[in-house]
Protein backbone atom coordinates (compact mmCIF):
# COMPACT_ATOMS: atom_id res chain seq x y z
CA UNK A 1 0.00 0.00 0.00
CA UNK A 2 3.36 2.61 0.58
CA UNK A 3 3.71 2.04 -3.25
CA UNK A 4 0.59 2.51 -4.35
CA UNK A 5 0.64 5.63 -1.89
CA UNK A 6 4.00 6.81 -3.76
CA UNK A 7 2.91 5.15 -7.54
CA UNK A 8 -0.13 5.17 -9.56
CA UNK A 9 -1.29 1.92 -11.62
CA UNK A 10 0.93 1.88 -14.72
CA UNK A 11 4.36 3.23 -12.57
CA UNK A 12 3.53 0.36 -9.67
CA UNK A 13 5.74 -2.87 -10.80
CA UNK A 14 6.40 -5.97 -8.21
CA UNK A 15 10.19 -4.93 -8.13
CA UNK A 16 8.54 -1.09 -6.39
CA UNK A 17 6.59 -3.48 -4.26
CA UNK A 18 9.21 -5.74 -3.36
CA UNK A 19 11.81 -3.26 -2.19
CA UNK A 20 8.70 -1.64 -0.44
CA UNK A 21 8.52 -4.88 1.53
CA UNK A 22 12.02 -5.77 1.47
CA UNK A 23 11.81 -8.44 -0.38
CA UNK A 24 12.68 -10.16 -4.20
CA UNK A 25 10.47 -9.60 -6.88
CA UNK A 26 10.76 -13.46 -7.52
CA UNK A 27 9.20 -13.92 -4.00
CA UNK A 28 6.39 -12.10 -4.64
CA UNK A 29 6.23 -13.80 -8.67
CA UNK A 30 6.21 -16.79 -6.69
CA UNK A 31 3.44 -16.05 -3.78
CA UNK A 32 1.13 -13.97 -6.29
CA UNK A 33 2.13 -14.69 -10.13
CA UNK A 34 1.71 -11.10 -10.96
CA UNK A 35 0.99 -7.70 -9.93
CA UNK A 36 -2.90 -7.78 -10.82
CA UNK A 37 -3.01 -11.00 -8.62
CA UNK A 38 -1.56 -9.29 -5.89
CA UNK A 39 -4.04 -6.30 -5.60
CA UNK A 40 -6.80 -8.45 -6.25
CA UNK A 41 -4.87 -10.00 -3.11
CA UNK A 42 -4.43 -6.71 -1.20
CA UNK A 43 -8.37 -5.50 -2.22
CA UNK A 44 -9.44 -8.44 -0.54
CA UNK A 45 -7.47 -8.09 2.44
CA UNK A 46 -8.42 -4.73 2.73
CA UNK A 47 -12.52 -5.66 2.23
CA UNK A 48 -11.64 -8.53 5.18
CA UNK A 49 -10.63 -5.84 7.75
CA UNK A 50 -12.67 -2.55 6.39
CA UNK A 51 -15.09 -3.29 9.89
CA UNK A 52 -11.99 -4.31 12.22
CA UNK A 53 -10.13 -1.13 11.17
CA UNK A 54 -13.11 1.07 12.40
CA UNK A 55 -13.50 -1.31 15.79
CA UNK A 56 -9.97 -0.60 16.51
CA UNK A 57 -10.40 3.04 16.19
CA UNK A 58 -13.36 2.32 18.46
CA UNK A 59 -11.57 0.86 21.21
CA UNK A 60 -9.20 3.73 21.71
CA UNK A 61 -11.91 6.28 22.54
CA UNK A 62 -14.46 6.40 25.54
CA UNK A 63 -17.06 8.00 22.73
CA UNK A 64 -18.30 6.87 19.55
CA UNK A 65 -17.94 10.00 17.64
CA UNK A 66 -14.29 10.49 18.75
CA UNK A 67 -14.03 7.35 17.02
CA UNK A 68 -15.79 8.07 13.83
CA UNK A 69 -14.02 11.94 13.81
CA UNK A 70 -10.45 9.36 13.84
CA UNK A 71 -11.63 7.64 11.27
CA UNK A 72 -12.40 11.01 9.29
CA UNK A 73 -8.41 11.78 9.53
CA UNK A 74 -7.48 8.06 9.14
CA UNK A 75 -9.50 8.39 5.33
CA UNK A 76 -7.56 11.73 4.78
CA UNK A 77 -4.32 9.82 4.62
CA UNK A 78 -5.71 8.89 0.69
CA UNK A 79 -4.94 12.73 0.55
CA UNK A 80 -1.05 12.80 1.71
CA UNK A 81 -1.03 15.17 -1.12
CA UNK A 82 -3.37 16.12 -4.57
CA UNK A 83 -0.70 13.93 -6.29
CA UNK A 84 -1.37 11.02 -3.90
CA UNK A 85 -5.23 11.52 -3.98
CA UNK A 86 -4.71 11.59 -7.51
CA UNK A 87 -2.65 8.46 -7.54
CA UNK A 88 -5.72 6.74 -5.32
CA UNK A 89 -8.28 8.13 -7.21
CA UNK A 90 -6.42 6.24 -10.56
CA UNK A 91 -6.52 2.58 -8.19
CA UNK A 92 -10.13 3.28 -7.34
CA UNK A 93 -11.12 3.73 -11.28
CA UNK A 94 -9.54 0.29 -11.35
CA UNK A 95 -11.86 -0.77 -8.90
CA UNK A 96 -14.97 0.54 -10.57
CA UNK A 97 -14.30 -0.75 -13.90
CA UNK A 98 -12.91 -4.55 -13.57
CA UNK A 99 -15.01 -6.78 -11.95
CA UNK A 100 -12.57 -8.72 -10.17
CA UNK A 101 -11.69 -5.59 -8.45
CA UNK A 102 -14.96 -4.06 -7.57
CA UNK A 103 -16.26 -7.18 -5.56
CA UNK A 104 -13.72 -6.34 -2.87
CA UNK A 105 -14.60 -2.48 -3.38
CA UNK A 106 -18.34 -3.26 -2.80
CA UNK A 107 -17.51 -5.73 0.07
CA UNK A 108 -15.01 -3.32 1.96
CA UNK A 109 -17.77 0.01 1.52
CA UNK A 110 -20.65 -2.07 2.97
CA UNK A 111 -18.09 -3.47 5.94
CA UNK A 112 -17.25 0.66 6.43
CA UNK A 113 -20.74 2.06 6.09
CA UNK A 114 -21.95 -0.64 8.45
CA UNK A 115 -19.04 0.17 11.11
CA UNK A 116 -20.22 3.95 10.43
CA UNK A 117 -24.00 2.98 11.32
CA UNK A 118 -22.93 0.77 14.31
CA UNK A 119 -20.85 4.19 15.94
CA UNK A 120 -23.73 6.42 14.91
CA UNK A 121 -26.30 3.72 16.57
CA UNK A 122 -24.11 3.37 20.06
CA UNK A 123 -23.65 7.53 19.61
CA UNK A 124 -27.50 7.70 20.10
CA UNK A 125 -27.77 5.40 22.94
CA UNK A 126 -25.22 7.05 24.47
CA UNK A 127 -26.89 10.66 24.33
CA UNK A 128 -24.37 12.13 21.44
CA UNK A 129 -26.93 12.23 18.78
CA UNK A 130 -30.37 12.81 19.31
CA UNK A 131 -32.80 9.80 19.46
CA UNK A 132 -34.76 10.74 16.31
CA UNK A 133 -31.10 10.49 14.26
CA UNK A 134 -31.85 7.53 11.49
CA UNK A 135 -28.13 5.82 12.18
CA UNK A 136 -28.13 4.08 8.77
CA UNK A 137 -29.50 7.18 6.99
CA UNK A 138 -26.52 9.38 8.36
CA UNK A 139 -23.70 6.58 8.07
CA UNK A 140 -24.43 6.84 4.13
CA UNK A 141 -24.18 10.71 4.07
CA UNK A 142 -21.09 10.01 6.55
CA UNK A 143 -19.61 8.10 3.67
CA UNK A 144 -20.44 10.10 0.59
CA UNK A 145 -19.64 13.37 2.32
CA UNK A 146 -15.98 11.71 3.35
CA UNK A 147 -15.09 10.68 -0.22
CA UNK A 148 -16.58 13.76 -1.69
CA UNK A 149 -14.91 15.70 1.16
CA UNK A 150 -11.40 14.59 -0.02
CA UNK A 151 -11.80 15.50 -3.53
CA UNK A 152 -12.94 19.49 -2.58
CA UNK A 153 -9.73 19.58 -0.19
CA UNK A 154 -7.84 18.83 -3.11
CA UNK A 155 -9.23 21.18 -4.83
CA UNK A 156 -8.93 24.05 -2.47
CA UNK A 157 -5.69 22.54 -0.84
CA UNK A 158 -6.62 24.71 2.58
CA UNK A 159 -5.21 22.74 5.93
CA UNK A 160 -4.50 19.67 5.98
CA UNK A 161 -7.05 16.92 4.33
CA UNK A 162 -7.67 15.89 8.00
CA UNK A 163 -8.97 18.95 9.42
CA UNK A 164 -10.63 19.56 6.36
CA UNK A 165 -12.55 16.02 6.55
CA UNK A 166 -13.13 16.53 10.46
CA UNK A 167 -14.58 20.09 9.55
CA UNK A 168 -17.13 18.62 7.11
CA UNK A 169 -17.71 15.45 9.15
CA UNK A 170 -18.43 17.96 12.11
CA UNK A 171 -20.44 19.96 9.48
CA UNK A 172 -22.84 16.61 8.74
CA UNK A 173 -23.09 15.54 12.15
CA UNK A 174 -24.18 19.14 13.96
CA UNK A 175 -28.16 18.50 12.76
CA UNK A 176 -28.15 15.39 14.70
CA UNK A 177 -25.72 16.43 18.27
CA UNK A 178 -27.91 16.11 21.28
CA UNK A 179 -27.66 19.34 23.26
Amino acid sequence: MRAMMRLGPGELTLAEIAAEAGVTAGALAQRFGSKRALLIALAHFAAQGAGELISSIRRKHSLPLAALREYAECFADLAQSPAALARSLAYLQIDLSDPDFRVHLVAQSRATRASIAELLTEAISVGELTPSTDPVRLARTVETMLGGSLIVWATYQEGPPAQWLRDDLDAALAPHLAN
